[in-house]
């Protein structure tokens, strides 16, 4: 399952642009954010339940390459998959693309560690193995 990719389209908005009508570079964590939890979510693993349960996913690390601008009103599909299953991380891998003219707008990863919400201290504990077995086999590190 870790080779899948997962594509979510969204629309750039109003609000996610600057004066010039581009969407701001800001906005692309949100985009990468929402491409991983629909992928999660569509594979049976919500953020919701896995934090009602005690276990968080927050982000430790953002690589972000931007190729293109994306413009208000423009059409996305965020492309997301899982390239690591670590014993209390994960990373994916993203490419965001306008399919009207298929521009590759950008590229990036993001490593997610996996806490304990109930510690106060948020101590790194070993990802899930419900999580580990919805999100597939390990690509890279054990």
């Amino acid at each position: 399952m870790a080779d899948e990719t997962h594509e979510h389209r969204l629309h750039v908005r109003y609000a996610e642009t600057d004066q010039m009508g581009v969407a701001h570079h800001a906005s692309y964590l949100v985009y990468l954010e929402e491409g991983r939890t629909r992928m999660m979510e569509e594979r049976g693993c919500s953020y919701a339940e896995m934090e009602r349960s005690g276990v968080g996913l927050p982000v430790r690390r953002v690589e972000l390459r931007y190729r293109a601008p994306a413009r208000y009103g423009d059409e996305l599909a965020v492309r997301t998959r899982v390239v690591s299953l670590r014993a209390a991380s994960i990373v994916f891998e993203y490419e965001i693309v306008r399919p009207a003219d298929g521009a590759r707008i950008a590229t990036a990863t993001t490593e997610l560690a996996c806490v304990d919400l109930r510690a106060a201290e948020r101590s790194v504990i070993p990802l899930p193995e419900r999580v580990r077995g919805l999100l597939g086999p390990p690509r890279g590190d054990a």
